[in-house]
């Protein structure tokens, strides 16, 4: 912003130094006039730029707000979902652990039922086969055979209580064995309960990281257009610096015409009336372009078609007070016709007279041309009054 301020006062310093050392204020005038146009051309440009770029702003902040509340959703259903799986792997677990210790019951189990079976056979094997010695003992060291009749019937009792053993040792194994396959099935509907969960967990949490990218890209792409929003209002912010610095100077060159004029010898001068005809057409020839708003900016002249090399003669009498190049005007010669008239003549191929030579109405000035911004021949004609332009219809 400072190196910019810089450059203004540099401008508008060589804009008052150049006007006075070309004799012509009303030109310098034009000129910077022709510059504050540009440059609020230039403000309204940025200022339709910045329109554009707040309407897309709070569009996609309203995007972004829509994303936000998406992702924070799914990112809800997606916590819900992760709970649900580690409560499953955590049931998986404790299935696994029972089955751990159903096995090892189990194992036990299976062996106490063995060594039931072994001491049953044996205890069948050692009565009613090998004819125990210990029975032969007993039935012979009876006194009666009603002692007999008891010890037998002990051996009984022994017998069936090992049968019992056996059944309830047996009934447990199975019971056991039974409980393990049970918790197994459970297991294995709880593991598969589990993928389920975590498969749709892991396509949730794809959701989730597609509308966050989104969501981060849109406001990557925020913030992109903020940057560029603010460079634009500090552009626009140091044109109007400048347009501000300019209007003064042109405030400041309009005084200087008037004072330039007010001088200025008046012999031959003419006193025109706005609609008295007083003005004579510099040329002969077709109005192509009135004056007025043209392309967005102000005409402030009519053009006037003819031929390249047209004589173009004096608006009426008075001094020329400027015969040069300047800018898009090109070939220029102003004449100064006192009480604040003066008349301009642009776009010539040379100069019929100089900075000045005092000139009679139809006083050849110059030769008309395409010299400056022009599209083809013609003569740009204008006329002001204390250094503002008006219409050259109202006085011709």
């Amino acid at each position: 912003m400072s190196h910019t301020r810089g450059a203004l006062v540099l401008v508008v310093s060589s804009l008052l130094i150049a006007g006075p050392a070309a004799g012509d204020p009303g030109a310098e005038k034009e000129r910077v006039d022709s510059r504050i146009d540009q440059l609020a051309e230039q403000a309204t440009t940025k200022d339709r730029q910045a329109g554009v770029l707040t309407e897309e702003l709070s569009a996609a902040q309203g995007r972004v707000r829509e994303l936000d509340g998406a992702v924070s959703a799914q990112q809800a259903r997606l916590d819900e979902l992760d709970a649900q799986l580690a409560d499953a792997r955590a049931r998986v677990g404790e299935l696994d652990r029972t089955i751990q210790a159903q096995t090892k019951k189990l194992a036990i189990a299976r062996r106490t039922y063995r060594a039931s079976v072994k001491r049953l056979e044996a205890r069948v094997h050692d009565l009613y086969i090998a004819g125990d010695p210990d029975l032969l003992a007993v039935v012979f060291g009876t006194e009666s055979f009603v002692d007999l009749l008891d010890h037998v019937e002990l051996f009984r009792r022994i017998g069936r209580q090992d049968r019992r053993i056996v059944t309830q040792v047996a009934a447990t194994r199975n019971a056991i064995a039974d409980a393990r396959r049970k918790t197994q099935a459970a297991r294995v509907e709880v593991a598969e309960l589990a993928q389920a969960i975590g498969d749709r967990a892991a396509e949730q949490r794809d959701v989730v990281s597609r509308l966050a990218a989104s969501r981060d890209a849109l406001q990557s792409a925020q913030a992109e257009r903020r940057q560029t929003l603010d460079s634009i209002r500090s552009d626009r912010e140091e044109l109007l610096a400048e347009i501000e610095q300019l209007e003064k100077q042109s405030a400041a060159l309009a005084e200087t015409i008037r004072a330039s004029q007010s001088t200025a010898p008046s012999s031959g001068a003419t006193t025109a009336v706005a609609g008295s005809g007083v003005l004579r057409w510099p040329v002969s020839g077709p109005v192509t372009s009135g004056f007025g708003m043209r392309w967005g900016r102000m005409h402030e002249g009519i053009d006037i078609a003819v031929p390249s090399g047209t004589a173009v003669g004096a608006a009426g009498p008075g001094t020329i007070i400027y015969a040069g190049w300047l800018g898009g005007y090109g070939n220029l010669v102003v004449v100064d016709h006192g009480n604040g008239l003066s008349t301009a003549y642009a776009h010539n191929t040379s100069f019929a007279a100089g900075v000045g030579q005092t000139v009679e109405t139809g006083t050849i000035v110059a030769y008309s041309g395409s010299t400056g911004n022009s599209s083809g021949p013609h003569v740009h004609f204008e006329v002001r009054v204390n250094g503002s332009a008006v219409d050259p219809l109202g006085y011709l």
